[in-house]
């Protein structure tokens, strides 16, 4: 594969709020800059993690600006309700130095269409200049890009790098053997927490993007680091990249769900970070039993992992 920001782990980021529930920039970027110290090769702002849908577009702009200005490598997520707004991000992220592109597709207008698809994709491709890009393929986008597609896009726009797959285990196998394989310019990334060993071992993925690395830095890039391993042959790497992700299965696998920023924020605040605390929809909260729940999950994790590391 050839050396690309699509490698290693990313976080989605999410976007923390201001007592009146305005996004908090200076704690996004505190965040931002505390990840890649960790050991993060780049992040993902502004997808479903960041709350893209109840941003304004230049709310939105203004996080990548100065995720961009802290040195941060930024891949910038396109999702928006229409294609002339994904064009306007995409042109906005190149103007200011952003590090690659992550496509949404249309939603909505037209989203079962693969002509219409097509049109969306190379409009932001376009308007995304050189930056290099990967197609975001997820269910709940109603749409599902497959290798005719993806190759038509790419005759024209040699910026289309890769492929995230968030669908799971049976789609990131089709991306692997139809799309990113025996091609050392393309890139499989991991689009979901459940599924990073299945990615790296049995895909041969180049690089994840995840969203409990938020708030578990160091055990998920250690994951990372046990499965490239595993890929690679090392059999004790092998058995040790299985037990930690099935350590990690609970917290991973809200990943997956309609309330993964809820979970991911909450697990945030545990973490201690206070400032992920609120959301921007003051009835989006955790019950009683989810916040119950997943304290109790996030404190047996952390005692499992430091008996096991």
């Amino acid at each position: 594969m050839t050396e690309t920001v699509f490698t290693g782990c990313m976080p989605a980021l999410m976007t923390p709020c201001k007592p009146d529930r305005t996004p908090d920039f200076d704690a996004l970027v505190a965040t931002g800059k505390e990840l890649i110290e960790a050991g993060m090769s780049a992040v993902v702002y502004c997808g479903s993690m960041g709350d893209w849908p109840l941003l304004t577009d230049a709310e939105r702009m203004k996080g990548v600006e100065l995720l961009v200005k802290a040195g941060i490598p930024v891949v910038v997520g396109t999702g928006a309700i229409n294609t002339n707004a994904a064009v306007a991000i995409a042109a906005h992220a190149a103007e200011v130095g952003a590090a690659g592109l992550m496509l949404i597709p249309r939603v909505l207008s037209r989203g079962s269409s693969s002509a219409a698809q097509k049109a969306h994709f190379s409009a932001v491709l376009e308007a995304g200049k050189d930056l290099p890009a990967v197609i975001y393929n997820s269910p709940y986008y109603g749409f599902a890009t497959r290798a005719d597609l993806f190759f038509a896009l790419r005759e024209s726009h040699p910026n289309l790098v890769g492929f995230k797959e968030f669908g799971g285990a049976k789609d990131l196998t089709y991306a692997a053997e139809n799309i990113t394989s025996g091609n050392d310019d393309l890139t499989l990334m991991i689009g979901v927490d459940t599924t990073v060993y299945h990615g790296y071992v049995k895909c041969g993925a180049g690089g994840a993007i995840t969203g409990i690395g938020n708030a578990l830095p160091k055990e998920v890039l250690h994951l990372v680091d046990l499965c490239q391993k595993a890929a690679a042959g090392d059999a004790v790497a092998r058995v040790k990249a299985k037990e930690l992700e099935e350590a990690l299965q609970v917290l991973s696998t809200y990943d997956e769900g309609p309330d993964l920023v809820l979970f991911y924020k909450y697990l945030m605040v545990l973490a201690g970070k206070p400032e992920y605390e609120l959301h921007f929809n003051e009835s989006d909260s955790l019950s009683p039993a989810q916040r119950g729940f997943v304290e109790d999950q996030y404190k047996q994790f952390k005692s499992w992992y430091a008996n096991w590391a």
